[in-house]
């Protein structure tokens, strides 16, 4: 049987819970706090593309910065190497429970008093993520968790931009455009996105848990997402009497062409649909919706007469709006095309990086220019093997996909430096900082990392190596030990001896094994153990574990001791302690002095 995979030493895989089209999701347990987590992993085909590394890395960000009951939380990030390739990971809070798409997909309709409560919490996570400068821009029923207890988690981050992103658009071409069947106006577009389009994609998804299916619908993503931009949703209430007219007028009101006519604020629909389930008055049924492009306006005349025959000029007006409605619609259609093909082509293909390790700088410049890179940049640094003018190493290293538009940065010899620097490994800070500085170098940037052999606070490695030569007033980069790297004792409850001592042994760790009877635990299973489940100890640590062993059958107690004979007093109860052996018993009045001496006994 093949061991779970271990991320990061920590995470320990357990099974797969889902898969995307960037990522799969997986439930894991988290070793050194022992707690259920889901890690969620970057796909290991897209994993050599520096687009999909950079929207991952901006998901792991933007989800980690928001702290939220109704937002999945982010514990950590990480990266695993498999087969030579850095696959980047987020763990993240695991939550029992349902996706609003899983639901749908079930065909379970719910009330629509209780559509509204989930969007509800919805738009709670929005109204933070949103105050924190986040608009999430791929809100969907597959995005959107139902817990056990009810409530709605929000979740995926992964197309996620600041507000103030001023390249926060869906079509360029190194992005992912959201979900069509929930996308904004806007976005379809292809305009600057704010937080009135996640409003939308709101409405698009309540919408959908009201009737059973999304507002529009086609044979592509093209197709619908014409609609979002010129067709206009029919009502839910024609669709399902049964939902209330007040509900109707909120989606209707949050997908609204116009961003200007929508709810301004998740804040703002929250209180709309807090008031509608109070029973009260809705702003959304107070507001008046625009006619739509090439309706005929309802409204009288200004001066309340007859309205008339229109105008020469009205209609030529008319006439004009319906040419620049006809311009905008091909222009429209023409971005959408232009956006569902490049949604149809593969993933852009990076181009190698040649290793030019060695080289000259002149000359790796060259190479590099031949294979289309021009944004290069130098850096000098002392080296004492490297000729002084050839290249070190570069960034990203050579042999690695990159896009041509990347910066290639070239790390140049300046030759071996005018002074040693001194081997610090093992001093204490201020004894590394002092000899550091005596020798005329300047102190960096101090970090802390795990280590076995070097004692906690102890210097474990510097950069530039100790011995290594370097010119004066170099800065030295120190890492501090943090002691070794604790390992979680695993639970070892009800398992056999064998099972525990692999248990302990996968872990790092030793056991001491103590028998102990008991009657009522099949022998060899464990009854307890010391340290705790999930305490954090030293690699190598000993764990006392208590295993069962049967009673033994031949041992009595004290009580299962057969009672004493009584002593035999002729019948007569007298317990004095005569004894029919004795030729001459005492006569029981404890004289002693042989007054019977001479009686004979039969």
């Amino acid at each position: 049987m093949s061991q779970p995979r271990l991320l990061g030493g920590r995470y320990e895989l357990d099974g797969l819970i889902g898969r995307g089209g960037m990522a799969e999701v997986y439930h894991a347990r988290d070793l050194r706090l022992d707690r259920s987590v889901a890690v969620k992993m970057l796909r290991q085909d897209l994993a050599r593309d520096h687009t999909f590394q950079t929207r991952f890395r901006r998901e792991a960000q933007s989800a980690a910065s928001l702290n939220h009951p109704s937002i999945i939380a982010v514990y950590d990030t990480g990266e695993d190497t498999l087969d030579e390739v850095d696959i980047p990971f987020i763990v993240m809070e695991h939550v029992e429970g349902r996706t609003l798409k899983e639901l749908l997909d079930d065909d379970r309709r719910l009330l629509p008093e209780r559509c509204a409560e989930i969007i509800d919490g919805v738009l709670r996570a929005l109204e933070y993520s949103h105050r924190n400068g986040i608009v999430h821009r791929d809100i969907k029923p597959a995005n959107v968790m139902l817990t056990q207890q009810a409530e709605a988690k929000v979740m995926d981050f992964g197309i996620a931009r600041a507000t103030d992103d001023n390249q926060a658009t869906m079509t360029q071409t190194s992005q992912v455009i959201g979900t069509a069947q929930y996308l904004s106006p806007e976005q379809a577009r292809g305009e600057r996105v704010d937080a009135r389009s996640d409003i939308y994609s709101t409405g698009c998804v309540l919408y959908e848990l009201l009737t059973g299916h999304p507002p529009f619908s086609g044979d592509s993503p093209v197709s619908i997402a014409y609609q979002h931009v010129r067709e206009d949703p029919v009502p839910p209430g024609e669709e399902d009497p049964e939902i209330p007219e007040w509900l109707d007028e909120v989606v209707l009101r949050s997908m609204t062409k116009d961003r200007d006519q929508r709810y301004q604020s998740a804040d703002e629909m929250r209180e709309d649909i807090q008031r509608g389930l109070q029973g009260m008055q809705t702003a959304a049924s107070t507001m008046a919706v625009p006619a739509a492009a090439g309706e005929t306006s309802t409204l009288p005349p200004a001066d309340g007469g007859d309205e008339g025959p229109p105008r020469r000029d009205r209609g030529g007006r008319r006439g004009f709006h319906a040419v620049l409605w006809v311009i905008l619609a091909l222009a429209v259609l023409g971005a959408l095309v232009f956006a569902g093909w490049m949604l149809n082509q593969d993933p852009p293909q990076g181009t190698e990086v040649p290793d030019v390790v060695g080289m000259a700088e002149d000359r790796a410049e060259d190479s590099l220019r031949d294979e289309g890179f021009s944004d290069i940049e130098s850096q000098s640094e002392n080296h004492d093997d490297v000729d002084e003018g050839d290249v070190i190493r570069t960034d990203p290293e050579g042999g690695e996909e990159v896009q041509e538009s990347e910066t290639i940065t070239l790390v140049v010899s300046e030759g071996p430096g005018e002074a040693q620097v001194p081997d610090v490994q093992g001093m204490s800070r201020d004894e590394a900082v002092r000899e550091l500085q005596e020798q005329g170098f300047q102190i960096g940037s101090s970090s802390r990392e795990p280590s076995d052999s070097v004692a906690e606070g102890n210097v474990v490695r510097t950069d530039p190596e100790g011995g290594s030569s370097a010119d004066p007033g170099t800065r030295v980069d120190l890492w501090m030990s943090d002691g070794p790297e604790q390992v979680s004792v695993p639970d070892l409850s009800e398992m056999t001896r064998e099972e525990a001592e692999s248990e302990l042994s996968d872990a790092g760790l030793s056991a001491d094994f103590q028998e102990e009877e008991n009657g009522d635990v099949e022998p060899d299973r464990v009854l307890g153990q010391d340290p705790e489940p999930g305490s954090e100890v030293d690699p190598g640590s000993t764990v006392t574990v208590r295993v069962a062993t049967q009673p033994d059958e031949n041992t009595q107690s004290p009580t299962d001791q057969p009672p004493e004979s009584p002593t035999d007093d002729g019948g007569n109860g007298d317990d004095s302690g005569f004894d029919p052996t004795d030729p001459f018993p005492d006569n029981g009045n404890g004289n002693g002095n042989g007054e019977e001496r001479n009686r004979v006994f039969p």
